[in-house]
């Protein structure tokens, strides 16, 4: 039975729609600081003060020295949808500010008892404005103000105690309003900060714009551990430019609490940013570490849309695919040019064989099949291999036979030569060059089967056996298997895959990508796909399971790395196996060609897992271990 008391339709009192939209906008005290700074900074504020009373509930009151609003408009400057930001619908596509949709301050006024003082740059005088909840403001009042805005913001949610309710401590809400002022700190770094809580200053930032300043800001809003281990990021494709910092994998975190990534100078949290950087670090952090970073991602604002929430928090890309490998090729060449070679002085392994016979190096050569690596490829400059490798129409493993047969090759040639001199440091021939020292040094001797103890220009070398030939395998592993990762092999039994109807017309037009990756895949029903081959390196995988996830992928981010992160995994895993052993002696000849391998090879840093592979100690170091030149 249709109920007959039905109200009718009625506009909304703007006073109750003010505080339906304020639901969306301010969330909590941090919301309120966050839509006020961002009106400051869009209106070229250099100095920014920020004092809050009582976690945000009681008073925010925030300052700025930027360029202030006209008498006349004032009172427009609190009503909904009102900005200087915009014009058109076409404005949207070339914005360049931080605000844009003109409805913070109605938000704010319309749930906290608001004041606004503020002087136009050419206007004599500053004027006062005041709205407590109510739907008219009072008339602007003549005051003494510098140029700039000066907004009090008092009682927060006073006319609304459910959303009162939902506050919490005083100390929480102050915890994320220093955090967003923080984000936004790293973000300007030509602006100055002033924050006071309870009367008390708290941060007090100048403005950095030399790179030393830059950085030490970091330092004071991330830590000083932080600057300790970054890497320095600077890419540039496509009318996309990347900078910033990112930490080294040795250097990671429980939980994503240091990662702050803008666009076009604006905060953001988005899925398809984190899993670009999360992407990168595949093959060097363990999966339940989070890196840190502080990246700038700068494109043109026609290919970014931020008028998708209405925190302005989340983004989308017209060219969302480009975007993600642009991030991913960038921070993964980054963090592959942190072999010691690029971090100390330079080096060559053709030096193992300067003083040996031309009999005993074509031995050794042909003992050591040249491999590719990140070295240059110059005739004399020799890599000397720790693997070797079959072709990928059988099983990618090492032979650790052969490798055990070079090693002794190598050592009975130094000893050959340490018995035919009486110089005692003929046993390190590499010392007799005049060559600077190499990063890792020269071996002096192992600790316990596990570690190689070596002397470098600055100190003591420490050297994880183990994990540092597992680096080394496994990026010649994967150099390897990039050669002829397109070899595939044929399925004696065909695999079907139930997917949806919108995963197989994905999977139709994909065809191509597939087909790229070594698969052959085709769509027999509405939703079956039959797989017919696949790469030889999954032929063992559960390829109903890889196939969906690709899917997935390509239908979330539009791109997809499962089937390499998956490659990966296993080349990983064989590295891991045949990698030397702890308990095994190694002569000094076989530690110091371990540590000429290390020096050209990527991301020799850490091992597959995210653990460091060397660490140094300096001869300051040691001498506090000892108490020395105290």
């Amino acid at each position: 039975m249709i109920n007959q008391d039905i109200p009718a339709i009625r506009r909304l009192p703007s006073l109750v729609a003010n505080q339906i939209a304020a639901g969306e906008v301010v969330e909590r005290p941090a919301s309120v600081v966050k839509e006020l700074l961002e009106n400051s900074l869009d209106a070229q504020a250099t100095q920014i003060e920020v004092e809050i009373e009582q976690g945000g509930m009681a008073l925010i009151r925030i300052r700025d020295n930027g360029v202030g609003i006209r008498k006349e408009e004032l009172l427009l400057a609190l009503s909904r949808y009102a900005t200087n930001k915009i014009a058109c619908l076409e404005d949207l596509e070339q914005l360049n500010s931080l605000g844009f949709r003109g409805e913070a301050l109605a938000s704010i006024a319309a749930v906290s008892r608001l004041t606004l003082n503020s002087r136009f740059y050419n206007q004599e005088m500053g004027y006062s404005i005041h709205l407590d909840g109510r739907e008219q403001p009072t008339i602007p009042e003549p005051i003494a103000h510098p140029m700039g805005t000066t907004l009090e913001v008092r009682d927060l949610f006073y006319n609304t105690p459910a959303r009162r309710r939902f506050l919490r401590t005083e100390k929480t809400e102050f915890g994320h309003i220093h955090e967003m002022i923080k984000r936004l700190a790293l973000s300007c770094f030509d602006v100055s900060f002033k924050l006071s809580h309870n009367h008390k200053t708290l941060m007090a930032l100048k403005t950095a714009q030399p790179e030393a300043d830059k950085l030490q800001r970091v330092g004071m809003l991330c830590g000083p551990e932080f600057i300790d281990h970054i890497l320095t990021v600077q890419a540039d494709s496509g009318g996309m430019q990347l900078s910033g910092w990112i930490t080294q994998p040795t250097y990671s975190r429980s939980q994503p609490d240091m990662q702050y990534f803008f666009v076009n100078g604006r905060i953001i949290r988005d899925k398809l940013l984190n899993h670009a950087v999360r992407q990168a670090y595949e093959d060097v952090l363990h999966l339940s570490r989070y890196p840190g970073y502080v990246l700038y991602l700068q494109i043109a604002p026609s290919e970014v849309d931020v008028n998708v929430h209405p925190t302005k928090n989340e983004v989308r890309f017209v060219q969302s695919s480009a975007v993600y490998r642009f991030l991913v090729n960038s921070l993964q060449h980054c963090l592959a040019n942190t072999c010691p070679n690029q971090l100390g002085s330079p080096t060559s392994v053709q030096v193992l064989f300067k003083n040996k016979s031309p009999e005993a190096e074509q031995s050794l050569r042909a003992s050591y099949p040249p491999i590719a690596s990140s070295s240059s490829d110059s005739e004399d400059n020799l890599s000397l291999p720790f693997t070797s490798f079959y072709s990928t129409s059988a099983p990618l493993a090492l032979v650790i036979q052969e490798t055990q047969q070079a090693y002794q090759a190598l050592s009975a040639s130094s000893l050959t030569e340490s018995l035919s001199t009486t110089d005692d440091k003929s046993i390190y021939p590499e010392r007799e060059l005049t060559a600077p020292v190499p990063p890792l040094g020269y071996a002096l001797a192992q600790l316990h089967g596990r570690y190689i103890l070596a002397e470098n220009a600055t100190g003591l070398i420490l050297v994880d056996i183990h994990a540092a030939h597992e680096r080394i395998t496994y990026e010649r592993m994967k150099s390897a298997w990039q050669d002829d990762k397109l070899a595939a092999q044929v399925l004696l039994v065909p695999v079907t895959v139930a997917v949806s109807e919108r995963e197989a017309n994905l999977a139709e037009q994909q065809l191509e990508l597939f087909n790229q990756l070594g698969f052959d895949i085709s769509r027999i029903g509405p939703e079956v796909l039959l797989v017919r081959q696949v790469p030889i390196l999954l032929a063992n995988a559960n390829i109903a399971v890889l196939v969906r996830d690709v899917l997935a992928d390509l239908s979330r981010f539009g791109v997809s790395s499962r089937l390499e992160n998956h490659s990966q995994d296993l080349l990983a895993t064989l590295a891991c196996h045949t990698a030397i052993r702890a308990n095994h002696s190694l002569t000094l000849a076989e530690m110091n060609a371990l540590l000429r391998e290390m020096e050209p090879t990527q991301r020799s840093n850490q091992c597959n897992h995210g653990r460091p592979t060397w660490v140094q100690l300096s001869l300051k170091e040691l001498d506090s271990l000892f108490l020395r030149g105290r």
